[in-house]
């Protein structure tokens, strides 16, 4: 659809978001993000049942150990769309992405640094 979103968001494209892992996400802090969405099917309406379901839960307990880490838990985020939505997927993207920018950097990035 050539719509328009930050050009440091970096896709990664799964089957289903169900097949995201918890250490999926903590790496990607590890490796330097600032922050994560998963972006999975609308809930009820998985083609794999419940994957949406477990994202969710994923993503959450990634929050949980994040705010025990002492970062953020706002830098990770599960947002539900269709596939039909790619204008709902560009918006969601610069939402986040300026959500991020005012958090600043990740302070697992500046620990690694050091």
């Amino acid at each position: 659809m050539r719509l328009q979103y930050p050009t440091n968001i970096k896709i990664i494209q799964l089957p289903c978001s169900g097949r995201v892992d918890i250490l999926h996400i903590l790496k990607s802090f590890e490796d330097g993000a600032d922050g994560v969405y998963v972006a999975g099917c609308m809930e009820g309406d998985c083609h794999f049942l419940t994957g949406n379901l477990k994202a969710r839960r994923k993503v959450n307990y990634v929050k949980t150990v994040l705010a025990a880490l002492g970062v953020e838990p706002e830098r990770v985020e599960m947002f539900n769309m269709s596939s039909a939505e790619g204008p709902r997927f560009a918006q969601v993207a610069r939402e986040f992405t300026a959500k991020i920018k005012e958090l600043g950097p990740s302070p697992v990035k500046q620990a690694k640094a050091a």
